[in-house]
């Protein structure tokens, strides 16, 4: 079942979860449900870490599932849903500037980049990597070959793809909190050189204390995530010299956790941060020009 219809029956049963004659029997349904071949889209449980996760779920691949790239490939790469088009609006404003790289960090097969082309017309100069698990960057690059796209390349360690090249766009929709290691203010922190252009997408922002939990992904494979803190996760970017510019919210996207109704979300979030260093030096440079 996709995720996106996986969410809505989440939806739709949410008021049987939190009624009183759901109480006595919420636990032990809830998980069976949850890792069942029926609980794709599902959430449960609350952690500290993704060690403590992990070793609460039942072993899996996670990402590492040929099947989730198939299903990944058919659901983005031939359409746009509402969510993407204050990425289209950002990315199309930043490449009519002077952006010709992105680093599109968990970024599947390249399915953003074979979504947006149908809609911006990308310059020939433009790099696009995708920062991906091996098995999704295998099945990537073959069909960039066949599909001669080729302004695309992937990468498989997200730490040595931030130190070794610089971009101008860092992309991230729907796959920070999914890794362990990729708190926006530690990627930016080491990097070669921090992107002019920041666009988070599809991310789980509360008003509550971070903390981690689990993800039945479907096709078999379950997955740890974070949730963040908005106020926290924003002004941490923000004390790097990054303006933000924007937010929009992503209804299709929503996280109910039985049990913890302070901890479930509506809808996840989308942001667009600027470096403003880098940014008032090209304005200054393009004046000087001008004069």
């Amino acid at each position: 079942m996709p995720l996106r219809n996986a969410a809505r029956a989440v939806r739709a049963v949410r008021g049987l979860f939190d009624g009183p004659l759901a109480r006595p029997v919420l636990p032990q349904w809830t998980v069976e449900h949850f890792l069942s071949g029926q609980g794709a889209g599902f959430h449960y449980g609350v952690f500290g870490t993704f060690e403590q996760a992990r070793a609460w779920l039942p072993a899996s691949k996670e990402f590492e599932n040929a099947a989730l790239a198939t299903e990944y490939l058919a659901s983005r790469a031939r359409r746009i849903s509402t969510y993407d088009y204050p990425v289209l609006l950002w990315l199309l404003r930043a490449i009519q500037g002077d952006a010709t790289s992105v680093l599109d960090i968990g970024g599947s097969v390249g399915v953003h980049y074979y979504a947006y082309r149908r809609h911006i017309q990308f310059p020939a100069a433009l790099t696009w990597r995708v920062v991906e698990v091996p098995t999704m960057a295998a099945i990537g690059r073959n069909l960039a070959t066949t599909s001669a796209a080729t302004a695309l390349s992937f990468a498989e360690e997200l730490t040595h793809a931030v130190m070794s090249v610089s971009s101008d766009i860092w992309l991230a929709a729907g796959a920070l909190q999914y890794m362990e290691d990729a708190r926006p203010r530690e990627l930016l922190k080491r990097c070669f050189e921090r992107p002019k252009h920041l666009l988070l997408n599809k991310l789980p922002l509360y008003e509550g204390d971070d903390f981690v939990t689990t993800q039945n992904i479907g096709s078999g494979s379950f997955a740890p995530l974070h949730v963040f803190n908005r106020r926290r996760l924003i002004e941490e970017i923000q004390a790097l010299g990054y303006s933000l510019r924007d937010k929009w919210l992503v209804p299709e996207h929503s996280l109910y956790l039985p049990g913890h109704p302070e901890r479930s979300l509506s809808c996840f979030t989308g942001l667009y941060f600027v470096d403003c260093h880098r940014l008032s030096i090209a304005s200054r440079l393009t004046s000087a020009e001008a004069r």
